[in-house]
């Protein structure tokens, strides 16, 4: 079952966002355009995803939390094909993050208030700090934390780091099924 609000989903130029199974999307959050949230995905509140002049596709089990921006980079003479925000499946992207025109690979956690930048590639298996900026066409390598502004890498993340992607990916999809239920039940 999805639960979202017919005003959280919004048409832009005759494209209307597309929603797996078992969505969520919080009635303050808005979505936009040329979206696709796959199953499980959770949008939490105050967030904006507008996909106004590209695609935005996110993919399973993924948490975008409060306060996140997700947008694109638009086709232009400065870039000819712009940039997709493409995000992959088990990611968590923290309280007030801003995702810009980037790939994002699976099994990722971005931390709050993290920024990434127009065509930044993170590959699976990434950790960026809070507060980290990653700057235009920057490739995050898979297995690395990433810090400071502009965001550089730290050390190679441990077993126990790497299992966290999936534990934290698993979790916010218990909470939003646990939201889910209680909406149905009133």
């Amino acid at each position: 079952m999805q639960h979202y609000t017919n005003t959280s989903l919004r048409s832009f130029q005759g494209t209307r966002p597309s929603v797996g199974e078992r969505v969520l999307i919080d009635p303050s959050a808005v979505v936009l355009g040329d979206v696709e949230l796959a199953d499980d995905v959770s949008v939490w509140p105050q967030v904006a995803i507008r996909g106004d002049m590209h695609r935005i596709r996110i993919g399973p089990r993924t948490s975008v939390q409060d306060g996140c921006v997700l947008h694109i980079t638009h086709a232009g003479p400065f870039n000819p094909d712009g940039w997709p925000l493409i995000i992959g499946a088990d990611v968590t992207i923290g309280h007030n993050a801003t995702l810009h025109g980037c790939t994002v690979g699976d099994r990722v956690l971005i931390g709050m208030g993290a920024t990434v930048m127009d065509g930044a590639v993170i590959e699976n298996d990434v950790v960026i700090a809070a507060g980290a900026l990653v700057t235009p066409g920057k490739r995050l390598r898979s297995g690395y934390l990433y810090a400071g502004s502009p965001a550089r890498e730290k050390r190679p993340l441990s077993e126990g780091e790497m299992s966290y992607f999936n534990y934290s990916a698993n979790n916010y999809v218990r909470l939003k099924d646990q939201h889910i239920a209680e909406l149905e039940n009133g």
